[in-house]
């Protein structure tokens, strides 16, 4: 860790996320000194490769703006890099070097061949223009197409990088390669998209949470759920928590929370697909329409509940609001976002022995369908809904399995470490068969 420290200075996100990895997988690797001797650990902590460049666009006044690009390819000993592009003005190095090496060991999870990458830009395409975001997109290509590839480094969307980025992106790839090919996921069903895509990450997030509470011999039906952000995948981890038979009673913004103790059914959640997908409103309008507490700069962790799904950013559960939710009485902890609980929290978490799901397990099934979109590409074949829900829920049960194998602690699963070790033992492996690259 000093020697991370050393090399990657100021790169707080990426610290906390090897960090949490390495606590996990010291005593492993200490047990099989293959690793040691092979320097696995100080290898996947090292991108294989890091793309910084210039984006400059022309705005719909007519005036140059410039931003900043990047992709990290960070392992590629599993198959072509794998990971989302995320546009907002949070992006930074440090950021999306944490993004990408969840991403290898979430990837290495999913039993599909993929490595693991990440990528984006500082630019913010809310309150821009379609046309503005076309522009942005085009010269983002621009660069990154000399990168990527359907065997090489294949990209999907993050926050900021929904259906129309993925269009306008892939557009433009097109046109520079001249050649029509898998190298984005999350395209639209018309042009080589995968069914169950946009819900998969909410979707894998609650099969996750019900396997979990599965092994109590319990399940998320009558449970109270807590659901942060009121994205694409809070979204759907509330849709899903519905056809289960729970209730998600929260949503967030960065502005605020709603706390609807009725619950979020299918209508309102429609409502709120249409007010943040297309109107790209605030979650205060739902408070309004509906008649229930909003709570200003807030987040719903002081509510009390059964499952926790946070699933907005980075390091949005604090260890105090860690503590909140134990106190409150949750049983089960669900990661939809990337690295949301701080590392005093995840201790928290695993001190208090609750079914604690972190995200490199939890929220995987984004990434799974995105594998399985490619694999329909390089097919040429479409599969229905049912056939990509039955291959996301198998994959889920999978990684479940793979937790608790190597996570199993005196009766007690800790899903940190077996997801820690169940990822890096594929990974490690295949590098070590791969030799000194």
């Amino acid at each position: 860790m000093e020697e991370v420290r050393r090399k990657n200075p100021g790169e707080n996100e990426f610290h906390q996320a090897v960090q949490e990895v390495v606590e996990s997988l010291s005593p492993f690797v200490q047990k099989n000194p293959k690793y040691e001797k092979a320097k696995v650990l100080e290898r996947i902590v090292e991108p294989e490769r890091i793309i910084i460049f210039r984006v400059p666009w022309l705005d719909d006044k007519g005036e140059v703006q410039v931003n900043r690009g990047y992709r990290i390819e960070m392992n590629s000993a599993l198959g072509p890099y794998k990971g989302g592009l995320r546009f907002h003005p949070s992006v930074n190095l440090g950021i999306l070097k944490f993004l990408a090496f969840e991403q290898v060991f979430k990837n290495s999870l999913t039993t599909l061949p993929m490595g693991g990458g990440k990528g984006g830009s500082d630019f913010d395409p809310k309150e821009k223009t379609d046309n503005e975001v076309m522009k942005f997109c085009q010269s983002f290509m621009s660069e990154l197409f000399r990168h990527i590839g359907p065997n090489t480094d294949v990209p999907a969307g993050d926050i900021g990088v929904g259906a129309r980025e993925i269009g306008f992106l892939f557009g433009q790839y097109k046109r520079l390669r001249n050649e029509f090919t898998g190298v984005l996921t999350g395209k639209g069903l018309n042009w080589g998209g995968s069914l169950i895509r946009p819900e998969a990450t909410g979707y894998g997030c609650v099969y996750f949470a019900q396997e979990m509470l599965r092994t109590k011999g319990d399940s998320i039906k009558g449970k109270t759920c807590l659901v942060s952000g009121s994205g694409n995948v809070a979204q759907h981890t509330v849709q899903k928590v519905s056809q289960l038979g729970g209730k998600a009673v929260t949503l967030s913004d960065s502005s605020g929370m709603i706390h609807d103790p009725s619950g979020i059914d299918d209508k309102k959640l429609a409502y709120v697909m249409e007010l943040k997908n297309v109107k790209r409103g605030r979650i205060k309008e739902y408070a309004d329409k509906y008649r229930c507490e909003y709570y200003e700069g807030k987040r719903p962790w002081s509510i009390k509940c059964d499952v926790a799904f946070p699933s907005a950013t980075q390091n949005e559960i604090s260890k105090d609001d860690a503590k909140k939710l134990v106190d409150n009485g949750v049983i089960c902890v669900a990661e939809g976002a990337n690295m949301p609980t701080e590392l005093d929290g995840v201790r928290l978490f695993l001190d208090a022995k609750i079914l604690y799901g972190p995200a490199k397990a939890a929220n995987a099934g984004g990434v799974a369908v995105s594998g399985l979109e490619m694999t329909q590409n390089s097919l040429r074949l479409s599969w229905t809904r049912e056939e990509v829900d039955t291959k996301l829920q198998s994959i889920v049960r999978s990684i479940h399995e793979s937790c608790v194998r190597y996570g199993k602690e005196d009766g007690f699963t800790n899903y940190v470490k077996g997801a820690n070790v169940a990822g890096f033992v594929k990974l490690a492996d295949s590098m070590i068969d791969q030799g000194l690259v």
